[in-house]
């Protein structure tokens, strides 16, 4: 039997859910959109998992994070999905996507064929075993990309109450996942090869505090070694952490975060491709017809920098399937919309602080405030230059109101003429050149 929709929404994360409210919101018939999903939920804010999931007195628990979309934040319950006549296919995985006959087929034998398909299938995580590493088949190793995981890692932190825990990776995902497992009263280890954490994003200056911060919360942190095996135990449940440079440590648990890749194998060799994604144009057009791709899988124009580039940021999974649904609509009606113009934005909190990110972090950097882990209330930001212009913006323990400034600093890059004036003046910089309009 053969199911068939309009438009086809593959995968069940944000995007799903932000591209859902748009099709709702340009006007849907019922019956015309299916969201097809492996996971057994609705659409939901999958950042939540590793920022408050797990934690110990406050555990964010659904239906509180389902994908809240719009200007008021509406909260898409699954009733919310029946109510506009779109069709939840749950705990339904993929296997073989047909793009020339546009077919989808299930892994349980069904079909589902459609006029338009919206790919949002995001990524999935790097798995130790696929690197070869000795022992990483051990119980209690986990990986943390879905609800499922999550669960099975909060009830092994019950089980392993005070027991020792090592986290493999220091970016985005290592860092929060560590917070929150030190906040459950694990012995939590951090490893990772890079010189600092979050590497990729934050100057030796930016992770020094980071470090610190996290020292001071009792987090130890091993840099610069990798792990290259595991040991279990008779249950076959992970014992000690073997390290590249000769340390043995003891783990009851270790989560792996340690990376992630695109889930674009359905499509390969079907559609065009590009930095390890599936390329769009500005309106996450791919190279077929009627198939649009967005979210971590869409290698997309950023017109801000005249570059392509793929991004694995949650606020650039909800923009893009939002623009994507626009365009979508407005080919129907012979009408035209705007490119996608994105400013990258990146943000987390642990330990209740919190820092945001926006922009992009090339060229030379100027830091400004309070760095210092020790002080009670530290506050600080960096800006970086590249060509003489100020093209991205940092800061920890932020106030509300400096968000728009910064934002406003990083799309519209002002020229900045004496580089010590800029660390003097610090935020203060940002909100004058909001304030009065400046580029």
């Amino acid at each position: 039997m053969v199911k068939t929709f309009k438009y086809i929404i593959l995968g069940g994360g944000v995007a799903a859910g932000y591209a859902a409210r748009e099709f709702a919101k340009q006007g849907l018939k019922p019956g015309e959109l299916a969201i097809i999903s492996k996971e057994a939920v609705a659409p939901y804010e999958r950042t939540v998992l590793s920022k408050s999931y797990l934690h110990p007195e406050f555990p964010s628990r659904l239906p509180t994070f389902y994908v809240y979309a719009g200007p008021r934040r509406e909260i898409l319950f699954p009733e919310w999905y029946s109510e506009k006549g779109i069709e939840l296919i749950l705990s339904t995985e993929i296997v073989k996507a047909d793009l020339a006959a546009k077919s989808l087929t299930s892994a349980g034998g069904e079909t589902f064929s459609y006029q338009i398909l919206l790919i949002a299938t995001g990524s999935t995580v790097i798995r130790l075993s696929d690197l070869g590493v000795q022992g990483a088949d051990a119980k209690n190793i986990f990986y943390f990309r879905e609800i499922d995981d999550a669960d099975k890692l909060y009830e092994a932190i019950k089980a392993k109450k005070n027991g020792k825990a090592v986290v493999v990776g220091g970016e985005h995902i290592g860092m929060e996942l560590s917070a929150m497992l030190r906040c459950n009263n694990l012995d939590v280890t951090m490893v990772y090869p890079e010189p600092w954490c979050m590497s990729r994003l934050f100057t030796s200056d930016i992770a020094a505090f980071n470090e610190g911060y996290y020292a001071k919360k009792g987090v130890n942190i091993m840099k610069r070694t990798v792990v290259v095996g595991f040991t279990a135990n008779s249950d076959g449940e992970v014992k000690e952490v073997k390290l590249k440079d000769g340390r043995v440590l003891e783990a009851d648990i270790v989560v792996v975060g340690d990376g992630i890749r695109p889930q674009t194998a359905l499509f390969k060799g079907q559609v065009e491709e590009e930095k390890g994604g599936i390329k769009t144009d500005g309106f996450f057009k791919t190279s077929v017809p009627n198939v649009y791709a967005v979210g971590d899988v869409a290698t997309f124009p950023v017109k801000l920098y005249n570059e392509l580039r793929r991004v694995e940021y949650a606020e650039h999974a909800c923009q893009s399937a939002r623009k994507a649904v626009e365009a979508i609509k407005a080919a129907e009606e012979g009408k035209t919309v705007e490119e996608y113009d994105y400013l990258p934005v990146l943000y987390s909190h642990q330990f209740g602080h919190a820092w945001e990110f926006y922009g992009d972090n090339v060229g030379d950097t100027v830091l400004f405030g309070d760095s210092s882990p020790e002080s009670s209330i530290p506050k600080f930001g960096s800006y970086w230059i590249k060509d003489g212009k100020v093209v991205g913006a940092f800061w920890q323990g932020r106030i509300e109101e400096e968000r728009d400034a910064m934002a406003y600093v990083a799309r519209v890059r002002p020229s900045v003429q004496n580089v010590d004036e800029l660390a003097r003046e610090g935020f203060s910089f940002a909100r004058k050149i909001e304030n009065f309009g400046l580029e």
